[in-house]
């Protein structure tokens, strides 16, 4: 606590209020009837105690104007005055209302004297009051001042000091201490070398000798400090010198600021940067900007080197000359419309350095006004010249593949088609050979009736072989036919198709006892007669293959997988062992014995071809004894 204020005495209050009174705060009309009350008062008193006639009339009245002056300022004083030489004149001896001095040149001379007395001393108090209202007025500012000072100096953001020409502190503010994390009362005791850092030290002992030798006034650097938690706190110090009025040195003025975030800031910016360049080399990147407003562009951060170009700014005449005449009225028709707005500015095309081609892609974005104007623009360009150079070579390499591909697809098809006509041929000349080998083996079997033993054996044989031979004729022929021939698409209904096939084969073997279960409306867009061979096919397996069956079921139906359209054709009969299935769609291959199941071996290779003419896909799941499911598709399309 601070110690109380002393008690002054009594009148000394008096006297510091009469001094420190202010008549302008008052209303002038108050001031005005305290000085004809005050006036009144001292008429009354001076009657009262002494009659008017006995002299020093004008003395009673001077009082009153005095104190008039005092409270009320110039004008009540000579309000005051004025009343009062109204008074003595006319009110304060009988006759009341007339001139009380018997010669007119005494009362002039009175009056006269006793106005200029009262003006003096009413100007006199007035100035006194001005004087001291002054006094006060700079006396405050004075103070207001040294406060702001005061204020300036402990609560500025910044550390300030002042310091003996020894290094010894004597006075700092909290500021200052905060920075290095020491208390006041501990600065007071240290040295600023003792919490310097020891790299700085001889640089801020340098610079102080010169200021101290007058060399320089005062000196501005940055350093480091060492807080107390140890860490480093970097700051910008100035220290000026102040010299007395007969230039001595007297003391020095330390201001201190703290930028270790600066630094920190600073540190990541040439981090970044360093990171950036590491980018632009390794990408082969160049950022850039330009002046829209005086055409000129310039790469940043000395990317410029790391693609070779020859200069780090550039006008509009250098890039247009740099830009390929084949593709300058691209670049220029897409520059145009990014300026407008109308489009994004990301194109490549190709720059002449040194007479060699480069391949750039180049991008940018705009910086616009507020009236939408395109004023700079900032971007990066990247050497793409490897790219673009592996590209063409492997369009070239592309072209030439599909040309050789043609080349080879055509003699594929020519040997293709060379080898169905072969196959055709060899099959239809096959046929008359074998005709007659029949033709002969009947009319033995008919010119001897009689034959029997081993003979009708051999004659039995060579008929049936015949007729094998005949067989296997038609699988080649049939191989043959739907290999060939355009494809006529059209909305085939396979449900139709699959019913009459299957009630074909039912009144064919009126015997047997086989359910069917056939999907309704199976649509599809393909060759009918294709169809209806293919249906035909798997349908006959399945009748075939579940002869053994006690209970033979077909079912036909379709499944939506993966945007595609499958059609099943499933049977519980015989089935097969899936690890011989690779066999199972080659022509003449079986999987079962004949004597178990009847036929060439033709059938599903032939499925096989039919659906692979469709772009379809033919597949088969079965097990021994469960029967087997086939599934096809006639389009290689997903639907849409």
């Amino acid at each position: 606590m601070s110690p109380p204020r002393p008690v002054s005495p009594w009148y000394q209050r008096i006297w510091l209020r009469v001094m420190n009174w202010q008549p302008d705060h008052h209303p002038l009309a108050w001031r005005l009837t305290v000085a004809v009350l005050l006036t009144l008062a001292a008429v009354w008193l001076r009657m009262a105690l002494a009659p008017a006639e006995s002299g020093g009339r004008f003395i009673t009245l001077a009082l009153a104007t005095a104190l008039a002056a005092l409270y009320g300022g110039f004008a009540a004083g000579m309000v005051s005055t004025l009343l009062g030489m109204l008074l003595v004149n006319y009110f304060m001896v009988e006759p009341y209302g007339s001139l009380a001095f018997d010669k007119p040149l005494e009362a002039l001379w009175l009056n006269f004297w006793h106005a200029s007395t009262q003006l003096v001393v009413v100007g006199a108090i007035t100035a006194m009051q001005r004087q001291n209202r002054h006094l006060r007025t700079a006396t405050e500012l004075i103070r207001q001042g040294k406060q702001q000072l005061e204020d300036t100096f402990e609560q500025g953001a910044t550390g300030m000091a002042h310091s003996e020409l020894d290094g010894r502190w004597i006075r700092l503010n909290q500021t200052y201490c905060d920075i290095v994390g020491y208390t006041k009362e501990d600065m007071l005791k240290m040295h600023f070398r003792d919490f310097t850092h020891p790299e700085d030290l001889e640089l801020d002992m340098r610079q102080l000798r010169r200021t101290l030798d007058g060399e320089i006034t005062h000196y501005s650097f940055e350093k480091r400090y060492i807080h107390r938690l140890g860490h480093v706190v970097w700051v910008h110090l100035t220290i000026s010198l102040v010299r007395a009025a007969n230039g001595e040195p007297s003391y020095l003025i330390a201001v201190v600021q703290d930028i270790s975030d600066r630094k920190k800031t600073e540190q990541a910016l040439r981090t970044s940067e360093h990171l950036l360049r590491q980018a632009h080399g390794i990408a082969g990147l160049a950022s850039w900007r330009a002046d829209l407003t005086t055409l000129r562009f310039a790469t940043l951060a000395g990317s410029h080197r790391l693609l070779g170009l020859p200069s780090a700014e550039f006008t509009a005449e250098d890039m247009i000359a740099l830009t390929h005449p084949d593709d300058y009225p691209r670049v220029l028709r897409q520059w145009s419309l990014a300026l407008q707005g109308k489009a994004e500015y990301r194109i490549e095309y190709r720059m002449l350095f040194g007479g060699e081609e480069h391949w750039f892609l180049v991008q940018a974005e705009f910086e616009r006004s507020a009236n939408g104007w395109a004023v700079s623009a900032l971007g990066v360009l990247q050497d793409v010249t490897q790219r673009k150079c592996a590209e063409m070579e492997i369009q070239q390499l592309n072209t030439s593949l599909e040309q050789r591909i043609q080349r080879r697809t055509e003699a594929l098809k020519a040997a293709y088609d060379e080898l169905e006509s072969y196959s055709y041929a060899v099959a239809h000349d096959l046929r008359s050979p074998l005709r007659i080998i029949n033709g002969f083996a009947q009319a033995l079997h008919e010119d001897h009736p009689g034959m029997s033993g081993e003979s009708l054996s051999h004659l039995q044989r060579i008929t049936a072989a015949s007729k094998k031979m005949g067989e296997l004729i038609d699988g080649l022929l049939k191989l043959s036919q739907f290999a060939r021939g355009e494809l006529q698409r059209t909305s085939v209904n396979l449900s139709a198709i699959a019913t009459r096939l299957l009630e074909d084969h039912a009144h064919a073997e009126s015997a047997r006892q086989v359910s069917w279960q056939i999907e309704p409306g199976l649509h599809a867009m393909a060759d009918a007669a294709l169809v209806e061979a293919l249906l035909q096919n798997l349908l006959h397996n399945a009748w075939k293959y579940t002869a053994l069956t006690p209970q033979a079921h077909i079912r036909v139906y379709s499944k939506h997988e993966h945007g595609q359209q499958w059609f099943f054709v499933s049977d519980n009969g015989a089935g097969f062992d899936m690890a011989r299935a690779a066999k199972l769609f080659q022509p003449f291959q079986r999987l079962h014995m004949p004597h178990e199941f009847s036929g060439l071996g033709v059938g599903l290779a032939t499925s096989l071809r039919i659906v692979q003419r469709h772009g379809g896909e033919l597949r088969a799941d079965a097990k021994p004894g469960e029967g087997a499911t086939f599934r096809f598709t006639l389009s290689a399309r997903p639907l849409g």
